[in-house]
């Protein structure tokens, strides 16, 4: 059972996320760097927190709210119209980056 600080630690992390996209942006990315799919889905399960919970974020997808639990499980193997309905109800969205490993590899970092 979490102690009533760690409440209020996840309760203020998840208002910052709230009044602060660029910060939530800025978690997920982190996630999605140094993480696995399972650490993905967990984050946006906690973020879903900031927009009423997952039953409030499958309201604002229109996603039936069993799916949607399951989807952000550890164990959840979503699908992208899920993943990306779920950012577009949090203000976020997918995007693809290079992150010059292809440079690198082809030209030898030239």
């Amino acid at each position: 059972m979490m102690s009533g600080k760690s409440k209020a630690h996840e309760d203020a992390t998840i208002e910052n996320f709230c009044r602060d996209p660029a910060l939530a942006a800025e978690y997920l990315n982190a996630v999605l760097e140094d993480g696995d799919q399972a650490e993905l889905l967990t984050a946006l399960r906690y973020m879903a927190g900031a927009f009423g919970g997952v039953a409030g974020l499958a309201d604002q997808t229109a996603l039936n709210a069993t799916t949607l639990y399951r989807t952000l499980s550890p164990q959840g193997k979503p699908e992208l119209r899920n993943l990306t309905a779920s950012l577009k109800a949090m203000g976020m969205r997918l995007a693809v980056q290079p992150d010059g490993g292809l440079r690198q590899r082809l030209f030898g970092g030239a």
